[in-house]
C-alpha cells in the first residue's frame, strides 16, 4: 500500500518562525523514525535478473561475504567437487576445440597431455593427483591452447570456468544492513533472490515477482562477441538487451525500482586491448561514435561502455503496450533506471555500488511517505 504524501512534514520554510521550525523539525524527526520502523519491520525484496553467466550468482555470493560473514569451512569444502569438475570440463573443451579450429599444440609433451585428458571419463577425478595437475598445467602453458582460449568466443567456454557452476532453480539470501542516520538509523532487512538465467529457467521467474521492490538486472558487457550456448546463432549481448526490454515492460514489475549492473567491464577491456571490436558485431556503434564527445570517453573501452549503456537507455524510452481489461494503450514508463559499471568478482567494487543501491532503495521508500 502506498502512503499518502505528508507534504506538511517536509523541511520547514524560511518564512516560518524559529519556534515553528523547531516544532515541525521535532515532529518530522519522530515521523521519520516511525516510518523507518515500519519499513524495517518488512524486508526489502530484491530480485537478481539477467541472462546466464552475467554475474548474478557472483553478486549473490558477494552479499553473503559482505553481510553474513562469508562461507564456513564446510561450505568451502563442499565446493571442491564443483571446482574440480569445472577445471576438467574447461581443459577438456579446449583440447577438443584445438582440432576443430585447426590449431596445433606447441610441443609433443602437450600432445601427450591432451591424449591423457581425452582418455579420462567425462567426470572429473575425485582427487586431482599430481599427474593430472601436471598435465593440466602443461596444457594451460601451451601456446596452442592459449591461442584456442583467445578464440573462446567461437565456442561455449565459461569466462569463470575454473570456479563457476551454472545456476538452476531459485536461491534466497536474507541479510541486514545499517541504515544511515539521515534515513532514520537502525537496520533494514534485505531479502535477495537469485534465479537461473538460461532460457529454460526463465519461466520460473514469475514465482518470485510478487512483492519485489527492486530488480538488479545484470548485463555482461564482455559478451558482445559471443553467442548463446542454447542458441549458437544468437549474440549474447543482443539477447541481454531483448531480455532487459521484457523486464522493463513487465507489468508485474512495474512498481519495482530497476538498477542495471553493466558487469564484467574488466573482461570487456581485456578483449578490446587484445583486438576485439564491438563494431564487428554491432555496426551501429560506428554511427554512435560520431556523436559529440561524451563525458569520460577517452578511448575505445570508454566508448564501448557508453554505447552499451545507451542501448539500455534507449529501451527505457520506447513506448510499449500496457494491457487493461478494456483496452490496450501505448505508453512510456515514467520510472527511473539506474546504471552502474561493475566487476562482480571485486568485493570492494560491489560493496561501494551496493551501498549506493541500498541508499537509493531506502530513499525511495521514504520519498513515498512524503518525508523527502
Amino acid at each position: 500500500m502506498k502512503l499518502r504524501p505528508l507534504r506538511w512534514l517536509r523541511q520547514p520554510s524560511a518564512k516560518q518562525s524559529t519556534a515553528q521550525k523547531e516544532e515541525l523539525q521535532v515532529v518530522r524527526n519522530h515521523m521519520i523514525k516511525d516510518m523507518q520502523k515500519r519499513f524495517s519491520d518488512s524486508p526489502v525484496k530484491i530480485l537478481l535478473l539477467g541472462t546466464a553467466e552475467s554475474g548474478k550468482t557472483t553478486i549473490f555470493k558477494q552479499m553473503r561475504i559482505l553481510h553474513i560473514n562469508g562461507f564456513t569451512d564446510d561450505e568451502r569444502r563442499d565446493r571442491i567437487p564443483e571446482i574440480y569438475q569445472n577445471i576438467h570440463d574447461s581443459i577438456h573443451q579446449l583440447v577438443l576445440q584445438m582440432g576443430l579450429l585447426g590449431l596445433d599444440f606447441g610441443s609433443c609433451t602437450s600432445e601427450r597431455s591432451a591424449d591423457y585428458i581425452l582418455s579420462l571419463p567425462g567426470g572429473a577425478p575425485e582427487y586431482m593427483n599430481e599427474e593430472y595437475c601436471d598435465h593440466v598445467m602443461t596444457l594451460w602453458n601451451d601456446v596452442g591452447i592459449r591461442a584456442c582460449y583467445d578464440r573462446s568466443n567461437e565456442f561455449p567456454l565459461l569466462d569463470s570456468a575454473k570456479y563457476r557452476k551454472i545456476t538452476t532453480g531459485i536461491s534466497q539470501i536474507t541479510f541486514r544492513v545499517p541504515v544511515p542516520k539521515s534515513l532514520g538509523g537502525g537496520e533494514q532487512e534485505f531479502r535477495m533472490y537469485d534465479v537461473g538465467g538460461q532460457r529454460d529457467q526463465r519461466n520460473k521467474w514469475i514465482q518470485v515477482f510478487e512483492g519485489i521492490q527492486a530488480v538488479l538486472f545484470l548485463v555482461s558487457c564482455s559478451e558482445f562477441d559471443q553467442n548463446l550456448r542454447e542458441d549458437p546463432n544468437q549474440n549474447r549481448l543482443e539477447e541481454a538487451l531483448k531480455l532487459f526490454r521484457r523486464v522493463w515492460q513487465n507489468r508485474f514489475l512495474a512498481s519495482a525500482g530497476l538498477i542495471v549492473f553493466i558487469n564484467k567491464y574488466d573482461i570487456m577491456e581485456r578483449k578490446i586491448r587484445a583486438g576485439k571490436h564491438i563494431v564487428d558485431y554491432f555496426p551501429e556503434y560506428e554511427e554512435f561514435c560520431k556523436r559529440p564527445q561524451q563525458d569520460n570517453c577517452f578511448d575505445e573501452c570508454d566508448w564501448t561502455k557508453m554505447f552499451i549503456k545507451q542501448k539500455l537507455v534507449d529501451i527505457t524510452q520506447e513506448p510499449f503496450k500496457r494491457h487493461s481489461r478494456n483496452n490496450s494503450d501505448l505508453i512510456t514508463s515514467e520510472r527511473e533506471c539506474y546504471y552502474h559499471f561493475t566487476v562482480a568478482t571485486d568485493t570492494r567494487c560491489i560493496r561501494e555500488v551496493f551501498s549506493d543501491v541500498q541508499k537509493m532503495i531506502l530513499s525511495e521508500n521514504m520519498a513515498g511517505s512524503g518525508l523527502f
